[in-house]
C-alpha cells in the first residue's frame, strides 16, 4: 500500500492503492506508522551523534494523474461504530504527524486530489502540483460530511478565512492553475516532474543550517500542532454525522452511482 523509496537523504512515501489511492483504514493506518517512523529514525540519528545521517526529509507522492481520491467510501460504508471511531482516531494521528513531523514534509500532488487527498497535502510544509487538467478541493460537503473543525482550521491558516469558507462550504474543486492562485498549492511541476520538484523543495530545505531550520519550522508549525490538544470531543462530534440519515443515504447514494459507472 506504501512503497518507500529513499533519494538520498529524502524518503518519498509513495501511495500504493490502485486505482485511485483511496485511504482505507489499512492504508491511513500505515502511512501514519511511516510518517512517525521516519521521524523517529531520525531523532534517532541524532540523538545517537549522527547528525545528517538516514532520512532528512519527506515527499508524499501519489500515482501519475492521481495522488489520492480521498476516504474509501465504499470500505467505511460497512464499518459500525466503534471500527469508524478507531479510522477517525488514526486519520486524526496520521494528520497530527504530518503536522508534527520533525522532518520537513513536501506533498507531490500528482494529479488529481479531492476530499481526504487534498486534507493530507494541506498537513505537509509545501504543496507541488502536477500541471495539467487536474482537480484539487475539499469536497466532503458535497459529498454529504460535514467539514472537520480542525480540517476547516488548517485550511484557513493556509489560504485564508474567506477562501476557506467559500471552498469548504460549497465543496468546490479547483483546477491546478486556480489552487495556485489562491495559494492551496505551493508550485505547478510540468512533465510528470512533480516528485522530482517535491524532492528539490527538501533539498532546498536541507541546505539550509540544520538546527535554525528546524527550530523556526517548530515555531512557525506549533498553532498547526496545537489544532490536535484534545481530538476525541471533535471525532465523537464527526461520528455523529458520519452516521447521520442525510450523510449515510447521500454516501451510499454516491457509491451506487461510482458503481454505475463503473458497469
Amino acid at each position: 500500500m506504501i512503497e518507500t523509496i529513499d533519494h538520498g537523504p529524502v524518503r518519498e512515501l509513495r501511495l500504493a492503492r490502485p486505482p485511485v489511492n483511496a485511504l482505507s483504514p489499512e492504508l491511513i493506518a500505515a502511512l501514519g506508522g511511516a510518517v512517525r517512523a521516519a521521524g523517529e529514525e531520525a531523532v534517532e540519528a541524532q540523538g545517537g551523534g549522527q547528525p545528517g545521517q538516514g532520512v532528512r526529509a519527506l515527499v508524499l507522492s501519489g500515482a501519475p494523474g492521481m495522488f489520492s481520491a480521498g476516504l474509501d467510501v465504499p470500505v467505511l460504508l460497512s464499518c459500525d461504530r466503534p471500527a469508524m471511531r478507531t479510522v477517525w482516531h488514526d486519520f486524526y494521528g496520521l494528520l497530527r504527524a504530518l503536522a508534527a513531523s520533525p522532518l520537513p514534509v513536501a506533498a507531490a500532488i500528482t494529479g488529481h486530489s479531492p476530499a481526504g487527498g487534498a486534507v493530507l497535502s494541506i498537513f505537509c510544509d509545501a504543496r507541488i502540483m502536477a500541471a495539467g487538467d487536474y482537480q484539487i478541493g475539499l469536497n466532503e460537503v458535497a459529498v454529504g460530511i460535514a467539514m472537520p473543525p480542525v480540517i476547516h482550521a488548517a485550511l484557513r491558516r493556509l489560504i485564508g478565512s474567506r477562501q476557506a469558507e467559500r471552498l469548504c462550504v460549497s465543496g468546490a474543486m479547483l483546477p491546478a492553475a486556480e489552487a495556485l492562485r489562491i495559494g492551496l498549492v505551493d508550485e505547478l511541476a510540468d512533465g510528470g516532474r512533480t516528485v522530482e520538484r517535491a524532492i528539490g523543495w527538501a533539498a532546498e530545505m536541507l541546505a539550509l543550517p540544520a538546527a535554525a531550520m528546524a527550530a523556526t519550522r517548530r515555531l512557525a508549525r506549533a498553532d498547526l500542532v496545537a489544532l490536535f490538544a484534545a481530538p476525541d470531543e471533535e471525532i465523537e462530534r464527526q461520528l455523529d454525522s458520519w452516521f447521520s440519515p442525510e450523510t449515510q443515504g447521500t454516501l451510499r447514494a454516491l457509491v451506487e452511482r461510482l458503481a454505475a459507472k463503473r458497469r
